[in-house]
């Protein structure tokens, strides 16, 4: 009996580790694209979205991936079995700034010891992600410095002015 329990344990340690090895993702390549607000003069917040492609050299589909953009870690939502993937936030206008954002991508071990870093107060860069994608924000647009509402009141006022004054001096 203790024999057949020792191989059937031994059978699953081998079977799980080759499984868990099937899962690592091997020379990573990205083929992504973007997309940011620019335009935000009715909004508070700005949405970050970026969709890509992962491509391993030995073929693996279907790993789970997490993301990490400014200190914010964020879950990869997969969009297809083959290895099509996305990642979604939202920041305030205010906070929100122009140039480029990385986003560092890790894999579930990855994930656990960038989690495990932050948990124990130390920095999350001891740990190395399996690729890092480059979103690029030109910035959002605000609006004009001046609002065609304010600029409609100044130039009536102004055309008022000018009429009035012009007039009085006709009758002076």
């Amino acid at each position: 009996m203790n024999k057949i329990f020792f191989s059937y344990a031994l059978a699953s340690v081998i079977i799980s580790v080759a499984f868990a090895t099937d899962k690592v993702c091997l020379k990573p390549e990205i083929v992504a694209s973007s997309y940011v607000t620019e335009d935000a003069t009715v909004l508070t917040n700005v949405a970050f979205t970026m969709q890509f492609v992962l491509k391993c050299s030995n073929g693996v589909k279907g790993i789970s991936l997490y993301a990490e953009v400014e200190g914010k870690l964020l879950p990869a939502a997969r969009l297809s079995a083959d290895n099509k993937y996305q990642i979604s936030w939202t920041e305030d206008i205010k906070k929100a700034r122009s140039g480029d954002y990385y986003i560092k991508l890790y894999d579930e071990d990855k994930y656990n010891a960038v989690r495990k870093a932050i948990r124990n107060g130390e920095s999350s860069d001891s740990v190395s992600p399996l690729a890092v994608v480059v979103l690029n924000n030109p910035g959002v647009y605000l609006g004009p410095w001046v609002n065609s509402e304010f600029l409609a009141a100044f130039l009536a006022s102004f055309v008022s002015y000018s009429a009035f004054s012009a007039k009085y001096k006709l009758l002076a």
